[in-house]
């Protein structure tokens, strides 16, 4: 009895549009097996293995078992379905009661391996197992089995034997049924498919190399290449199963094929031929653009005419014309729907009325006009300020005038102040433009303008524009700040305006009489010093001028009162000057003595007395050489006879000044501005030495009579 192993996977196509099949597994992977064992089968769909919701089928008889899996013991002709795919083909599975059995492995494609298995009920009584096929020995084996590969449509038949020996001597041998091995299709001839299947020319179309792979050898890959004649088309061999022709043209019926492979193993299918023929259609719908659009144009621009139609296939010639023109501007015959014609660096003498016309054997057909206009970029603007003076001053209105030559309507202008912008003025119908501005000191600077109408932009030349700002009224204040201030201090008065043009004069006034005034020449504010008496008591006040009006500051009281503190510090002087002075006089009155003693031994001439001698030693003048300095002055008494005219008295002046750091030591005779020395007249009474009562007033004590310092220093 023949045995067969039916793969039934009818070569073709799938339905379009359906589920793939479910594909049924074996296992153990044999479709023969002896009577009593069991078989598994499982239902697997196009992504995996179904464990669920399963439709099971005996020999068309549906089953209640809806798990993934099935357990069967009994022969006849199974198939599956899941919710996911279509009913799968069907498995014959055979159950046999023989001793000896030829088992081949499920499923088997072409150029794929298939296992043979001889199997005994007793394996290991069998001793040689030998293979043959269509009668003729093809393998003697100690194994149990072996690797066969069955061509597409094979008609072989295979059957084994196995042998041993008895016991008692002596050899046996058993037979196994002839099996027939089916093989599947690994994919079927592909099929060629054009869409659209009635062409026009000039259209795309899309060519498909259909076939299909069975859900258990989804990861073999395909390969496909396309044919024209005996042409390839596109890029050769490539993963997709479909190409696209972008345009078709009409050359009469072509033939038209492809081809299918697998890389492993090496399968290769070629489909059948198929004539395809692509119409042509008659040009219709002429038109006529331009890059860029219609009122757009620029002049110096290329001019792009493009002629299109909206319908028309193969050869088409495309020709242009202007208006006025005899002789056409340009002709381009191709394949193609459209054509293009530049023309460089348009001029205004190229505007006008244009159209084209288009021809693919039919006769032209002509577009309709269109007008061409050119457009014209702006110029540089040229910048004026027009101001109502020839120096412009913090308040004025000036005038920002921007005016560009050359350009197209509308302009639209920008003021810019150091690249600031200030504003915008358009100029619909082109031309001029201008911008009003009320100044500030910040307005000093650079300006420009710029003009734009959207063809380009264009900015002017900077322009210059100094702003000279009035003096706002200055702020006086006094240094040191003070409403009351005393006779000899020095007064610094500050004026200062916050805002005004440099060079600035300042004015200082006391009760509206100026005292003077000092200039700033860079800004900023100016100061004057005075040294105060009793006069400068009352109302001060500063102006400021930079030569655009002159400002007053508000006024300040100043009240003056007492002595100063040099005033004070002079009087102490002068008192100590008194007690100096009386040393002083002391001294010259122990001189006296010693001098009259001398001139009672003749040691000394009589009349010395009446002779203005030369001044005393320096000694006797300037009193002892070294004093102790106080921490802040030293007192530097100077001494002088003076003789009123009257024999009999004699004055000595004695002078003692202030010391201040970084003045002569030694000046007796002058004082330096500002200080006020303090000046002691003693009077010495003498006798005239030929009286003749001189010597009674000589031996006796001598008087000396003080002028009181303190007031001869306040009078001084």
């Amino acid at each position: 009895m023949l045995l067969w192993l039916l793969l039934i996977l009818a070569p073709g196509r799938q339905p379009a549009g359906a589920l793939p099949k479910a594909l049924l597994l074996l296992k153990p992977p044999w479709s023969t097996a002896f009577k009593g064992e069991t078989v598994t089968l499982f239902c697997k769909d196009h992504h995996s293995l179904a464990w669920e919701y399963v439709s099971w089928y005996h020999n068309e008889t549906p089953l209640r078992k809806q798990s993934g899996k099935l357990q069967i013991s009994k022969s006849g002709h199974y198939r599956c379905k899941t919710q996911r795919s279509s009913l799968s083909d069907p498995v014959h599975v055979q159950f046999l009661s023989d001793w000896l059995v030829l088992q081949a492995s499920h499923p088997a494609f072409e150029r794929d391996k298939v296992v043979l298995r001889c199997r005994g009920k007793k394996e290991e009584d069998i001793m040689e197992r030998t293979y043959y096929k269509n009668e003729e020995k093809i393998r003697s084996s100690y194994n149990s089995n072996i690797t066969v590969y069955p061509a597409f449509n094979d008609d072989s038949t295979y059957h084994c034997t196995a042998s041993g020996t008895y016991i008692w001597g002596g050899s046996w041998t058993e037979t196994s049924r002839p099996l027939k091995i089916q093989v599947q299709e690994l994919f079927p001839s592909p099929v060629l498919t054009a869409s659209p299947s009635w062409p026009i020319e000039g259209s795309p179309m899309t060519l498909t190399c259909e076939t299909w792979l069975p859900p258990q050898t989804s990861h073999t890959r395909l390969q496909f290449c396309f044919f024209k004649e005996h042409q390839a088309l596109g890029a050769g061999w490539s993963n997709s199963p479909e190409l696209q022709i972008p345009t078709t043209w009409s050359e009469g019926a072509a033939s038209y094929w492809c081809q299918a492979r697998t890389v492993i193993p090496r399968i290769l299918k070629t489909s059948p031929r198929s004539q395809i023929r692509v119409h042509r259609v008659p040009v219709s719908d002429v038109n006529l653009e331009t890059q860029p659009p219609v009122g757009q144009l620029i002049e110096g621009e290329d001019l792009v005419l493009i002629c299109s139609v909206a319908a028309g296939t193969g050869t088409v010639t495309f020709s242009w014309h202007r208006e006025g023109s005899e002789r056409s501007l340009g002709r381009k015959t191709q394949n193609a729907l459209s054509a293009e014609l530049r023309i460089a660096s348009v001029r205004e003498q190229d505007a006008g009325r244009y159209y084209c016309a288009a021809d693919n054997l039919d006769g032209p057909v002509l577009s309709k006009r269109i007008r061409i206009t050119l457009r014209v970029p702006v110029s540089p603007p040229v910048l004026t300020i027009r101001r109502p003076r020839s120096q412009a001053v913090e308040g004025d209105v000036v005038e920002l005038h921007c005016e560009a030559q050359r350009g197209s309507p509308p302009i639209l202008y920008r003021f810019y102040h150091e690249d600031v912008p200030l504003g915008s003025s358009s100029a619909p119908s082109g031309g001029e433009a201008s911008l009003n501005l009320s100044l500030t000191a910040e307005h000093s600077g650079n300006y420009s303008c710029e003009a734009n109408n959207s063809l380009g932009v264009q900015r002017s030349k900077m322009v210059s524009l100094s702003i000279t700002v009035p003096v706002s009224h200055p702020v006086l204040t006094l240094n040191p700040d003070v409403a009351q201030a005393m006779v000899g201090d020095v007064l610094e008065l500050r004026c200062e305006a916050q805002r005004g043009s440099p060079p600035i004069l300042y004015w200082f006034y006391h009760e509206d009489v100026i005292l003077g005034n000092t200039s700033a020449p860079f800004g900023g504010g100016a100061s004057f010093n005075l040294s105060l008496t009793t006069e400068h008591s009352g109302n001060y006040s500063c102006g400021a001028d930079n030569g655009l009006g002159a400002q007053s500051s508000e006024t300040v009281s100043l009240n003056i009162t007492g002595l100063s503190k040099n005033k004070v510090t002079h009087i102490t002087v002068g008192v100590i000057g008194c007690l100096l002075s009386m040393l002083g006089l002391a001294a010259t009155a122990a001189l006296v003595g010693r001098f009259r003693t001398q001139r009672k031994s003749g040691a000394i001439p009589r009349n010395i007395g009446s002779v203005p001698g030369p001044d005393p030693p320096a000694q006797a003048l300037h009193g002892p050489p070294s004093l102790s300095r106080p921490a802040l002055m030293e007192l530097q008494p100077l001494y002088s006879n003076v003789s009123p005219g009257d024999d009999d008295l004699v004055y000595s002046q004695i002078w003692s000044r202030q010391h201040r750091e970084g003045s002569p030591a030694h000046s007796p005779r002058t004082h330096q501005k500002g200080e006020e020395p303090a000046i002691i007249y003693s009077e010495v009474k003498r006798a005239d030495p030929d009286h003749p009562a001189r010597q009674d007033r000589e031996e006796a004590a001598e008087g000396y009579e003080n002028v009181p310092c303190t007031s001869l220093a306040l009078d001084h």
